[in-house]
């Protein structure tokens, strides 16, 4: 059996993504918060260090919907991968989204007052989140593609300047989900809730799984190849 104590949680994810559903089940953010220890995460969440490495070393158990071995693809590809696969869908959830929190605010807001504070919430992800990826699309990603082949040392500088600011947006975004996720009591719909508060709160849930899973791709995988790429 591995000892995993040490390793970063991110790592533990990208040697064996299976790893994330252990992480989902115990809370523990694998994305925006993939620099802390396995040791450190289950102390922050006060959970047997003992049995969270036995569920670890014991993935052959754990089902999963993605299968991909990302950390093995040329960062190009990946590149194109998120773009193709998160940036283009987020464009189309986010308006979804916002569009069924309005209604609802509407319709329930007067008896769930959280219902106008995660609409606002969602709000700010709304605004930051695409301004986010067309620089990602228009500056980072091409930087990269740009040193793989042409080994540009204007295109280092920019890696190297892009990355930590790339790395904050991702916090803010992933904090803000966290905040909602508090708010909505992860996603639970009340008694009196309709179909459409229903349907909100499950595009939410989808919208926080898809999200942790893009992060990951980034901050875990590409933004670090990227920098040993940029030395």
């Amino acid at each position: 059996m591995k000892n995993l104590k040490e390793m970063k949680v991110g790592d533990i994810v990208t040697d064996d993504y299976r790893a994330a559903e252990i992480f989902k089940q115990q809370g523990i953010d694998f994305c925006c918060g993939g620099n802390q220890s396995l040791e450190q995460a289950a102390k922050g969440k006060k959970l047997d260090i003992a049995a969270l490495e036995n569920k670890l070393n014991n993935l052959d158990k754990v089902t999963t919907n993605n299968q991909l071995n990302f950390k093995d693809w040329n960062l190009d590809f990946l590149c194109d991968y998120i773009v193709n696969e998160y940036h283009k869908r987020v464009i189309i959830v986010l308006a979804q989204i916002m569009a069924y929190l309005e209604r609802i605010v509407q319709v329930h807001g007067a008896l769930h007052p959280e219902l106008k504070e995660i609409a606002d919430l969602f709000s700010l992800i709304n605004i930051e989140l695409p301004i986010h990826q067309r620089q990602e699309e228009s500056v980072f990603f091409p930087a990269i593609k740009d040193v793989l082949i042409t080994n540009s040392s204007h295109s280092k500088v920019i890696i190297n300047s892009q990355n930590s600011l790339m790395m904050d947006e991702h916090e803010l975004i992933g904090d803000t989900m966290d905040k909602i996720k508090v708010l909505s009591d992860n996603y639970s719909v009340p008694a009196d809730g309709c179909n459409t508060y229903q349907v909100t709160y499950k595009l939410l849930e989808e919208f926080e799984n898809d999200l942790h899973i893009h992060v990951h791709l980034e901050n875990n995988i590409l933004y670090p190849k990227a920098l040993k790429l940029a030395e």
